[in-house]
């Protein structure tokens, strides 16, 4: 029996036992008041009345009242791009001391969002929480003496001034306590390499030293780096260099498209548990095995707000209208879809963050990721978010034994009709018409909107199916491969016309 794994699978059991489950509306109303407060002499605080808020009978009412809603470019224009120029006690006291350059999915500069020590330490405490989860999870007590291989973006931070800067999942990583590194895996000289493509390379050439038990990071990359690792030592499946591989933590990309594609890697599937860690913080977790969907951590350093995820809420270029209303957590409801606000320990006020949720479970406070607001494909009244696409894909690979685990999707003017024009990442052979007839059907059976546009402005679907690994190569010409990043799934007519030349390119045919 594994002694060490024993002991400490009987202290996160014992730590579950102590710590009790926050009352969702008294943790939210704290950690309002701990952030207003703690801000209040900031320029920010001072700007919008944060020691008037707290003053008030209805701080969660007075907060919405008096602070509008940002994203990334109006925060940044207006407020965060003072600390470049020296500016310190500006949306949170001092400085940070770090920048996570968040990957986006534009291909344009990265974002830089501010993460203080608060924030660092928000992170690892909700980390603590989900490793205290795993024991509600069937894993005997040798997982627990395992390595893990986190695969996220470089450890090996930049300096710019008087703070560092990188991917939140390096800056994460960099800050790992010390007790922990034993188990981390690659290590920390491999996770330096700048270069994902010499990193993966790395990896492989070491994989058969290690004893990994779980793999952490997006699914596509950890697609890649498993099949680096099959190929360079020419085996069936990953089983066969790490045994003892049981656990998978995604990162803030939904599973499933990538599910068919990733089982075909191993001996046996593994046990897969969702997290949500964003730039902006850690903002959930997967913690009970009966579901797929993840608890909102509502005690440590993030105030949620959501906004109903409609039309005429949503601008063209993702960001929500001023008019849009704003639901507290004790008034959302089970099933409907809403745009994600945040304001958090690191200065980033009634912050859209760009993802679309769902409460799978109201009373327990799980949500899933449905999408992102940039991916909201209504040039014609479709209103297809991508969880509607990927359900609908996810029919195409049953019906059709295909695999499809990466998509993009625009809407394209042809003789001045509109068409939905989709490239699917897949192996399969068969003709795109059938593929289109399909697709076409499915959407218009699940979605109502889609539905009625087709049967006026959108006059057809198109399809075709390309090799899934030119999705990989799209984000490395953007500078974006490994890490963090996420393929845009829904692209404007211009970026569109890139990805086709592209295409073309790399194909050397006419795509």
């Amino acid at each position: 029996m594994a002694i060490i794994g024993s002991l400490i699978k009987g202290l996160i059991d014992l730590r579950g036992k102590i710590v009790s489950e926050p009352v969702a509306e008294e943790a939210q109303l704290e950690v309002l008041k701990k952030l207003l407060n703690t801000a209040k002499d900031t320029s920010f605080g001072k700007k919008y009345g944060f020691e008037e808020i707290l003053e008030s009978e209805d701080i969660p009412g007075a907060f919405a009242a008096r602070v509008p809603y940002f994203d990334y470019n109006k925060i940044n224009e207006e407020w965060w791009s003072k600390m470049h120029e020296g500016q310190d006690n500006v949306t949170w006291p001092g400085k940070p001391p770090y920048f996570a350059l968040s990957s986006g999915t534009t291909g344009k500069t990265s974002k830089r969002i501010p993460v203080t020590e608060e924030m660092v330490e928000a992170i690892r405490q909700t980390g603590i929480k989900q490793v205290g989860a795993l024991t509600n999870f069937d894993l005997q007590s040798d997982f627990f003496e395992k390595e893990i291989m986190m695969l996220g973006s470089s450890t090996d931070l930049k300096e710019e001034g008087d703070h560092e800067e990188g991917e939140i999942s390096g800056i994460s990583a960099s800050n790992i306590p010390s007790w922990f590194r034993g188990f981390y895996k690659p290590g920390e000289e491999i996770a330096q390499i700048g270069d994902w493509d010499e990193r993966i390379k790395r990896i492989a050439e070491n994989a058969k030293n290690w004893d990994i038990g779980a793999l952490s990071g997006i699914p596509s990359w950890i697609e890649l780096m498993l099949k680096e690792v099959i190929s360079y030592h020419k085996v069936s499946n990953i089983h066969e260099i790490w045994p003892n591989l049981q656990v998978y933590t995604s990162g803030g990309v939904a599973f499933e498209p990538y599910e068919k594609s990733f089982n075909a890697l191993l001996a046996h599937p593994l046990t897969v548990i969702d997290t949500y860690l964003a730039s902006e913080g850690f903002l959930a977790y997967q913690q009970r095995p009966e579901t797929n969907s993840m608890k909102l951590v509502l005690d440590n350093g993030i105030y949620f707000e959501f906004v109903p995820f409609k039309a005429e809420y949503v601008n063209e270029d993702g960001s929500i209208t001023e008019n849009a209303p704003v639901i507290p957590i004790t008034a959302v409801k089970q099933d409907e879809e809403y745009i994600l606000l945040i304001s958090t320990v690191s200065g980033t006020w009634r912050y859209l963050i760009g993802d679309t949720i769902k409460f799978t479970d109201v009373e327990r406070h799980e949500i899933r990721i449905t999408g992102r607001t940039k991916f909201f494909l209504n040039v014609v009244g479709s209103q297809l978010s991508v969880n509607k696409m990927s359900d609908a894909l996810k029919e195409l690979e049953e019906k059709f034994d295909i695999k499809i685990p990466e998509f993009t999707v625009a809407a394209v003017r042809i003789d001045n009709d509109f068409y939905h024009s989709w490239y699917l990442g897949s192996d399969a052979t068969m003709p795109g018409e059938e593929l289109a007839a399909a697709l076409d059907e499915a959407l218009s059976i699940a979605n109502k909107n889609y539905r009625v546009a087709r049967t006026k402005a959108l006059k057809g679907v198109k399809v075709k199916t390309v090799d899934p690994n030119l999705f990989h190569e799209w984000n490395a010409l953007n500078k974006k491969k490994g890490g963090q990043v996420k393929m845009e799934k829904v692209m404007n007519e211009e970026k569109f016309m890139e990805w086709e030349a592209f295409i073309k390119e790399q194909q050397g045919t006419t795509a």
